[in-house]
């Protein structure tokens, strides 16, 4: 489960895991900064990132690939001990300087800090707003945000699903991810723009018959994505939700939809995708969906080239009929 609040991410790793690939391989052919980002807004390459559910899984993953490509980087988790024991894990792997974890981050950083942690539950608004005071305090300013910690429900028809469990999921899925938008996104504005990545899922994007709260709740972390794309774009905020695919753990091996599965998309090349967002080089895809398994940085890059993205492109829509049908693409004029 991961540990942002206490739960699994449905696409997630389970436990701790690693990139061997060097994720600065994939610089790619395309410019730090998308030249096609019309917004008139240079959003410089990210320095400082904050990962939730980051003590394991994807977001262990995330922390190891943006530690090796330059940037400072925060863990957020909600059990100190395992925070501690990821910021080490960290340390020993990258041989990044760091302070010593959860404890240490609430003291002053010093330029040697790259990788540290702090501790909340992301459904704790005050908690979130505290972490957040202190990674800024000991890295600086967060221009890369990853709300990658949730969890998911049973596998089971909405009306066999427990009400009890079925609100946490909604709890931890959307709750917390709009608590860390709200206590970075503001700052980033203010500092001329930023980037969040959203871990999202097919779930997200498409319907489903069984694990209602997880797929609801993806659905609306998409819906939030949105909201922050249009509301930011101009200021400088990017926005993307990214479905990591399904990477092989103990969790998504126990699930029912994944009986039998032989392939599993690798957890590089999630971290690749994170990586090319930071960087600026997939910019002209903010507010989009964009999924791991059947998308590259490359790909996308040569698709903005070709002017691809667009209002209605990797979005979520109601689809009329046809062009006689009367229900407006947009919402009407008040």
């Amino acid at each position: 489960m991961s540990d942002g609040a206490g739960g699994a991410a449905a696409e997630g790793a389970d436990s701790p895991a690693h990139t061997d690939a060097d994720p600065r391989a994939d610089a790619g052919d395309g410019p730090s900064v998308d030249a096609t980002d019309d917004s008139g807004v240079t959003v410089p390459p990210a320095r400082v990132a904050l990962v939730t559910g980051a003590t394991r899984g994807l977001g262990f993953a995330l922390v190891r690939g943006l530690v090796d490509a330059g940037l400072r980087v925060a863990l957020l988790g909600r059990d100190a001990d395992r925070v501690d024991a990821a910021v080490a894990a960290v340390r020993a792997a990258t041989g990044a300087g760091a302070a010593t974890g959860a404890g240490a981050v609430r003291g002053a950083g010093t330029d040697a800090d790259v990788v540290t942690g702090v501790v909340a539950d992301v459904t704790d608004l005050a908690q979130v707003r505290d972490a957040v005071r202190q990674v800024e305090e000991s890295l600086g300013g967060v221009d890369l945000l990853v709300n990658n910690a949730g969890v998911i429900d049973a596998e089971v028809p909405l009306w066999e699903a427990d009400p009890d469990e079925w609100w946490s999921v909604m709890e931890t899925n959307v709750r917390g991810p709009f608590h860390l938008d709200r206590a970075v996104v503001p700052g980033m504005l203010r500092r001329g723009g930023g980037r969040v990545v959203d871990l999202s899922s097919g779930a997200g994007s498409h319907d489903t018959s069984d694990a209602s709260a997880y797929n609801a709740s993806k659905t609306a972390v998409t819906r939030l994505g949105a909201n922050l794309h249009l509301a930011g774009f101009d200021r400088g905020l990017r926005t993307f939700e990214v479905s990591p695919g399904t990477v092989r753990t103990d969790m998504t091996e126990a699930m029912v939809m994944h009986a039998g599965r032989t392939q599993w998309t690798p957890v590089e090349d999630l971290v690749a995708m994170v990586l090319a967002i930071a960087r600026g080089e997939l910019d002209a895809w903010s507010g989009s969906f964009l999924r791991v398994t059947h998308d590259t940085p490359a790909l996308l890059r040569a698709a903005a080239r070709a002017g691809r993205p667009g209002d209605d492109v990797r979005r979520l829509r109601v689809t009329p009929w046809g062009e006689d049908d009367p229900m407006p693409r947009g919402i009407p004029a008040r």
